[in-house]
Order: structure tokens, then sequence, then C-alpha cells
């Protein structure tokens, strides 16, 4: 997957759903989370992609989250990783963009699973949510 061990692959996805997940929690910026992205390789940059795409797969985005995402994201809404985010359904495969659309896409996706995983947060796991990412302390 990374070029690496499946050790490194395993460390980078624990490493990749705890940035996430602060972001979405507001426990970092997106900035924050952004700077982190880009300091990856190449291949670790498309696995985090795949694995951030699967995280808004998982929190069931709407077009809603699509849109207001993409305006919280800093990307115009007519570059690629917005367009593909906003169909119905949203279209996933980021990690095949040209390597120059990697990070627009990174802030796409974590924009947009931020909108819908605060919306589940707030809603389906309110009060009773055993999911240890939904309850992280600020670092």
């Amino acid at each position: 997957m990374l070029g690496t061990s499946s050790e490194d692959g395993w460390a980078l996805r624990r490493e990749a759903e705890r940035v996430v997940n602060e972001v979405a929690q507001e426990l970092r910026t997106l900035d924050e989370g952004t700077f982190w992205f880009s300091a990856l390789s190449p291949a670790g940059r498309r696995a985090v992609l795949q694995e951030v795409a699967g995280y808004a797969m998982q929190a069931h985005i709407t077009a809603a989250d699509g849109r207001e995402g993409v305006s919280r994201s800093g990307v115009k809404p007519t570059a690629n990783p917005a367009v593909m985010m906003c169909m119905d359904p949203p279209r996933y495969g980021f990690a095949a963009l040209p390597a120059d659309e990697h990070v627009k896409a990174f802030r796409v996706l974590v924009s947009v699973f931020s909108v819908a995983d605060t919306r589940r947060r707030q809603t389906y796991c309110k009060g009773t949510c055993g999911h240890s990412w939904h309850h992280l302390s600020p670092r």
C-alpha cells in the first residue's frame, strides 16, 4: 500500500484517524491538518486520502454536508475535489487525482467529514456514543 512495511501503514492510518478527528472536533485547525498532510510522501498522501474518503462514507455525508464542507475548505467550488464531493452521489476517487490536487482533496474531504461527523455526534451519538474517536482530549 505505501511501499513500506504494513506496520508503517498501520501507524499512518492511526495518525490520520487522530488528525482528521481532531480537525473535526476543532482540536486542530484545518490548516494544521493540511500542514501535517503536506509533509507526507506522495504514497502516504494517497493512502490518507483513501482513508479519509472511507471516514466520509461512514459518516453518511449528504449533499448539504458536501456543499457546506466545500465552502469551509477554502477550495474553489469548481476545483475537481469540490465538484466530486458535491455530486449526487459523491465520487470518492480522490487518491487517483493528480498529485497537485491532493492538498485540495484533503481539505475538501476533511471539511465535509467534519460537517457530517459533527451532525452525527450531535444527533445519532449524543449522550450514548461509545466511539473512542468521538471523545478525544485536547492535545
